[in-house]
């Protein structure tokens, strides 16, 4: 019987442009290579689930779209991926979610969001995705949309029995009524700064390790601090794990975070032991650096699994 993984987020439509270099503030520079993708860190994260889970999971999306095409194009892109779309409902009092991304020549990526439809799902919305949840193995959240519906829909997806995945982007200072929530809270090295109000430092493993620590005084129950091209960190309470990079050559890191998200979800749905599950979500993400844009670097299972072998 395949596994039901649920993803509640944002969908917008990435404009992608290269650069030599990130412009400073007030500068203009040219750029080159525009690209109009699908993107959004829910989509995304929808999107890989659907690449990546093949006959063992089934990927469904929870969002909010506009009145547009660039509605139609992100809602085909995920039934392309094999992702159920009918949790995603038009607005007529907002725009499509659009990202402004620019990436430089060294795989650096600036990124402004105007949220548009996203922000108009409601806490009062939650109960009618209390089905959708039902019966969920995980449900993944990102902060792309109110917090106030990530909060309570993180409420009903673990009253419904599912394990709650959140990647705390783009990051904000956190309760503990809504970390309390969370069953794997997936933090890169700033926003776990952020998240701990410090000053954003580069982490490597040691201090990984302290991170995850006093995040998980914080309410959830498990943290797994993201590292680049460090690797990561996992910390349950009894269990300290690292997994080591996939070393490969970075072209564009959009999507890095959201694919990791997604590969450990649909690993950890598997049954798979947390140190394999790093290790698949790892591999999975390292392929999709290599490739430009957010859902079209996306990687396949058959990809991950010739990756890892």
């Amino acid at each position: 019987m395949s596994a039901r993984i649920v993803v509640l987020g944002s969908l917008n439509m990435d404009f992608v442009v290269r650069v030599g270099h990130l412009p400073a503030p007030g500068e203009t520079i040219l750029g080159r290579d525009f690209q109009m993708i699908p993107g959004g860190k829910g989509a995304n994260q929808a999107c890989a689930v659907g690449r990546l889970g093949g006959k063992a999971s089934s990927a469904h999306m929870i969002g909010r779209v506009g009145y547009d095409v660039f509605a139609d194009h992100l809602k085909a892109s995920l039934a392309a991926a094999g992702v159920d779309v009918s949790g995603v409902h038009a607005t007529k009092s907002q725009p499509t979610g659009v990202a402004l991304i620019w990436v430089d020549d060294a795989a650096q990526n600036s990124i402004v969001v105007a949220p548009g439809a996203n922000h108009e799902m409601h806490p009062a919305d939650v109960e009618a995705f209390r089905p959708t949840f039902r019966g969920a193995s995980h449900v993944l959240f990102q902060l792309e949309t109110p917090l106030g519906t990530v909060e309570r829909a993180l409420k009903v997806a673990r009253e419904e029995g599912a394990a709650t995945i959140l990647d705390p982007a783009p990051a904000h200072p956190l309760s503990r009524e809504l970390l309390a929530q969370v069953d794997i809270l997936t933090p890169n090295e700033s926003e776990a700064c952020i998240l701990l109000g410090r000053k954003t430092v580069r982490v490597g493993r040691e201090e990984a390790a302290a991170i995850a620590r006093d995040l998980a005084q914080l309410g959830p129950r498990t943290v797994v601090v993201k590292l680049g091209d460090a690797g990561c960190l996992w910390w349950d309470g009894n269990n300290e794990i690292y997994a080591e990079p996939s070393r490969v050559n970075a072209v564009d890191t959009t999507a890095a975070g959201d694919t990791f998200n997604a590969a450990l979800a649909v690993a950890l749905s598997e049954g798979r032991e947390p140190a394999g599950a790093l290790r698949f979500a790892n591999a999975a993400a390292a392929i999709s650096v290599t490739r430009a844009g957010a859902q079209a670097s996306i990687p396949t299972r058959a990809e991950v699994d010739a990756f890892l072998a």
